[in-house]
């Protein structure tokens, strides 16, 4: 017998919890959130089950009344337990059996946090007020009158990056129109699609993070399909996460996994440095992978590498740089919003005086 739906219910006390709801003013990282009235568990909504890290605190933050010094020093087991309860389809409030469910493929997830003893019946009756603010999610796709594929391949033709940030804030399908600009053999065209998706990307996000969450998973897969030719994927998506590390840094351990793959070590090395740029400790374990990257025969990949480990921040790679100081191979690496012609020694000529003044 096929598997139906189920409503949603709390994990602690099995009773039936509301559609997670909107704050009525919404900051970047903010998750709906609901609270279980029969035994004030919260929860954080996370569209794509990516993010449960940032959920988790938005539903801590939720439980401790937005007092910060709280969430952050609370207690597994002494002051809080919590649950994940995957598989939730929030457009008709249903745990599914199954990812697919009406053609949409579910990704969602709930994450309770439920406060114990002292601290849990401090906070209650607050939070249960606050509760009552709570606003129902509009969900509904935002649509512009001025918004075509040839608008916004003439925007990102011409360069003209505020023009689509602000179509992107009127209209979702701007993410999506752009990611299929990446497949061109324009291979300056293709950096500057790269690094205007990470303008845009930044711009939804304030919105809609799970939009955004959604183009990375995207991003992830197509790069992971055998047979496919996906052009920019890995940089894109290094170019997104480095833009908002704590809302996207869920999505560093998928991207680091392809070192592994030696057809796509060079994409995945400059994306992990222009991810080290920003935020090095969230790509910190690719260390030691890019260090022996340094002695590869393509040069493409030690100068990216040489790039990313000054970016990473670890003088350790000092002495592995040096070695290539007398490397005169010419290599290309898009920087600075800009495709630039340089060579290895110059890349880690670059990297041993960053690492330097970081001794």
């Amino acid at each position: 017998m096929e598997a139906l739906p189920e409503e949603p219910r709390c994990p602690f006390c099995y009773h039936r919890i509301e559609q997670p709801k909107e704050l009525p003013s919404r900051k970047i990282v903010e998750f709906p959130l609901g609270m279980c009235e029969h035994c004030g568990a919260v929860y954080a909504y996370d569209a794509t089950g990516h993010n449960m890290g940032a959920a988790f605190i938005e539903a801590s933050l939720f439980a401790c009344n937005d007092d910060e010094t709280l969430a952050f020093s609370l207690s597994y087991g002494d002051d809080y337990t919590d649950a994940v309860v995957g598989n939730y389809d929030i457009m008709t409030h249903t745990i599914t059996p199954e990812k697919i469910c009406n053609d949409r493929y579910v990704r969602g997830a709930l994450l309770f946090v439920k406060l114990t003893g002292d601290i849990g019946e401090a906070t209650e009756q607050n939070i249960r007020e606050k509760s009552k603010t709570l606003t129902p999610i509009n969900r509904t796709t935002v649509r512009s009158e001025r918004f075509s594929r040839e608008i916004v391949r003439q925007y990102a033709l011409g360069n003209r990056r505020e023009e689509l940030a602000a179509l992107a804030e009127e209209d979702n399908r701007v993410l999506n129109a752009l990611l299929r600009m990446l497949y061109t053999p324009d291979e300056t065209l293709r950096w500057q699609i790269i690094d205007m998706l990470g303008e845009v990307s930044q711009k939804v996000s304030e919105r809609r993070p799970d939009l955004v969450s959604k183009a990375l998973s995207g991003l992830l897969q197509s790069a992971a399909s055998p047979g496919t030719s996906a052009w920019g994927a890995l940089e894109s998506a290094g170019v997104i996460i480095s833009t908002d590390t704590d809302l996207f840094g869920e999505f560093s351990p998928a991207l680091l996994a392809f070192l592994h793959q030696k057809n796509v070590r060079k994409e995945v090395t400059w994306a992990i440095g222009k991810i080290a740029a920003s935020d090095p400790k969230s790509v910190k374990y690719a260390f030691k992978t890019l260090r022996s990257f340094l002695r590869e025969e393509d040069p493409f990949l030690r100068g990216y590498a040489a790039w990313a480990l000054g970016n990473l921040g670890y003088d350790d790679a000092i002495e592995d740089l040096r070695d290539l100081l007398s490397d005169d191979e010419r290599v290309s690496i898009f920087r600075d919003s800009e495709l630039e012609e340089t060579t290895v020694s110059h890349l880690s000529e670059e990297a041993i005086a960053k690492l330097s003044r970081s001794r």
